[in-house]
């Protein structure tokens, strides 16, 4: 995003990327193209104040249509679907978060509805959930493809990318030298955007997220006929969705090619046949694993890394729309150099406390839930 931005005005942009583009979550994500952050409005405003909380809520609120206007303007092909996501609650007090969830959205004017139980079984074809809430700006697309396609659009209007040219060697002298095997490339800005695949990993917990997806259904049309987009509110929650093949596809937090993959596994087919009786006998085809960045207070994060050099990180899960969005907000800020357009603002680089334990009590979690759920 940040390269496309950067060039379509005429920067000299040159992106590097140490495997393949889509490698990391980019192209692994769950595909859920959300409004805003994990975090209500209200507790955004509240962690950052109401003046920078609040144009951060509003810019994110509108980072779907970014996003979908990027697709329509440079026709990437990704399933790009725009009928809103669901979100779901597993239990009576899932519902109750929903609705302090949607007072907060109605307060800002966003086009949400609360849904019942039985508005929420005809929408998803599944009996399992006491309710939804659901928001009209979101949508769902295939995030490697989108992934793909953003660096053809950037590509397409000058800038230079260089795939399996990992960074091995930062160094500054009145300008960034950045060098790998075989290369290296001087710049007045720097932005890193690794994410949850950095090498320095200080700043944020990592948690893994497994998905599984099911051979083409057929003659099921009652199941996410409208192809809404899922989560739920578990605390190890589920993400569904279908794409347009019509294979239903499962996720859940824990690492399916880890060491315990089986028992994620194992509890996908349950989960399956527990949300979808009539599917008890369809099988997955396909299962892949990414990587999340959680930062302490599920913020992101933008790092000043050094004069004119920063890295923008931790989405904690939602990275589609904000990181479009931060991706042209850090385009803005490598030719102003205005720290301000960010409305969380530019900070040292500060370590995570336990992260590490953290990190390992979340997959514990999730490992636990899935053993016995």
């Amino acid at each position: 995003s940040a390269a496309l931005h950067l060039a379509r005005e005429g920067a000299d942009v040159v992106l590097l990327e140490a495997t393949h583009i889509g490698y990391g979550g980019s192209g692994r994500n769950v595909g859920l193209v959300n409004a805003g952050l994990w975090l209500p409005p209200d507790d955004i405003e509240s962690r950052l104040g109401v003046d920078k909380g609040s144009a951060l809520v509003d810019a994110l609120a509108g980072s779907p249509e970014l996003v979908f206007s990027l697709i329509e303007q440079f026709d990437i092909q990704c399933e790009a679907t725009r009928n809103g996501t669901l979100h779901l609650a597993h239990s009576a007090s899932g519902f109750k978060d929903l609705q302090v969830r949607h007072q907060q959205q109605i307060k800002r004017n966003a086009p949400v509805e609360l849904l019942d139980e039985a508005q929420t079984r005809k929408r998803l074809g599944s009996a399992a959930f006491k309710g939804a809430l659901l928001d009209h700006r979101a949508g769902t697309i295939q995030p490697f493809a989108y992934a793909q396609g953003l660096a053809d659009a950037a590509s397409r209007v000058g800038a230079k990318l260089f795939e399996r040219s990992a960074v091995s060697s930062l160094g500054y002298d009145g300008c960034w030298q950045v060098s790998g095997q075989g290369f290296e490339v001087q710049a007045p800005k720097l932005i890193q955007a690794t994410n949850a695949y950095s090498t320095d990993a200080r700043a944020f917990a990592t948690l893994h997220y497994s998905q599984w997806a099911t051979a083409p259904l057929k003659d099921l049309p009652e199941i996410l006929p409208n192809a809404e987009g899922c989560w739920d509110t578990a605390t190890v929650m589920t993400s569904i969705r279908k794409d347009r093949e019509n294979r239903l596809i499962i996720g859940a937090m824990g690492n399916v090619a880890g060491p315990v993959g089986g028992i994620h596994a194992r509890w996908a087919r349950r989960k399956l046949k527990a949300l979808f009786p009539e599917l008890s006998r369809v099988a997955f085809e396909y299962e892949w694993s990414g990587k999340i960045a959680m930062s302490a207070d599920y913020l992101p994060k933008v790092f000043a890394l050094g004069e004119g050099a920063i890295s923008i990180q931790g989405y904690s899960g939602r990275g589609i729309g904000p990181g479009t969005w931060f991706g042209s907000v850090a385009a803005k800020w490598a030719r102003t150099g205005d720290d301000s357009v960010f409305p969380c603002g530019v900070e040292s680089v500060r370590t995570q406390s336990l992260r590490t334990i953290k990190s390992g009590v979340i997959e514990m979690g999730a490992l636990a839930s899935h053993l016995v759920g």
